[in-house]
């Protein structure tokens, strides 16, 4: 069941107060997929920045749409080698990498002209057989390859732990992901993000770590058919 649709003050709200025990700031996603532009623009209007998209094609034409309102597009959802140019292109962020051999199509796709493209290393966490991701120990030579491109910016880590209902298994699956990426950090300087956390679980993830976390139904409330 999607969670209760919350008003973005109100979300906001919980996310700083969490983010304040752990003495941190917390960046909030909205998670737009799936949703119309319009909704974007709507949320923009209350100061939201950030927005995370599965797909390349409906991204980009929100992209077209919302252009006049510069806000920061992520590619959340598995990527394909054959959107590598999109991607690089027309995205700020890219959380989902999760295989060696899209670091150099990315690297070579990134403008001159446009900032570093923002990578976070997808990592399977609970090692579920539907869900993208590499493997928790291949994560630190993907971050590698990563960070020896110029035209990439290593930023740290993202999951999507198993959506277990005993809340001790997925607090488990944070607190793996939070050793992770402190070991990634001891070998790379600049990473600032570990993206966890979704409508359901985000303040429990902010309390063990998570410095980034998306959040679609309960902005949005149940995604659009």
């Amino acid at each position: 069941m999607p969670a209760q649709t919350e008003t973005y003050a109100t979300i906001r709200a919980r996310i700083d107060a969490a983010a304040a025990a752990g003495g941190k700031s917390v960046r909030l996603l909205a998670v737009s997929k799936t949703q119309p532009a319009a909704a974007v623009r709507a949320l923009a209007m209350q100061g939201q920045r950030h927005y995370g998209e599965n797909y390349v094609q409906e991204a980009l034409a929100k992209q077209r749409e919302l252009a006049d309102l510069s806000l920061c597009w992520h590619l959340i959802g598995p990527l394909q080698s054959n959107k590598c140019r999109e991607v690089a292109r027309h995205f700020d962020w890219l959380e989902s990498l999760d295989r060696a051999k899209l670091v150099p199509l990315l690297a070579r796709e990134r403008p001159a002209g446009l900032a570093p493209l923002k990578v976070l290393v997808q990592v399977n966490v609970d090692d579920e057989a539907s869900k993208a991701g590499c493997a928790p120990d291949e994560a630190i030579a993907l971050c590698s390859l990563v960070a020896a491109q110029p035209r990439l910016a290593l930023r740290g880590l993202m999951a999507i732990p198993a959506p277990h209902a005993d809340p001790t298994l997925r607090i488990a699956a944070f607190r793996r992901m939070r050793t992770l990426y402190d070991a990634v950090a001891t070998r790379h300087g600049g990473l600032d993000t570990l993206s966890m956390g979704m409508s359901a679980d985000f303040e429990q993830a902010i309390a063990e770590g998570a410095t980034e976390v998306r959040i679609g139904s309960a902005l949005f409330g149940a995604r659009q058919a």
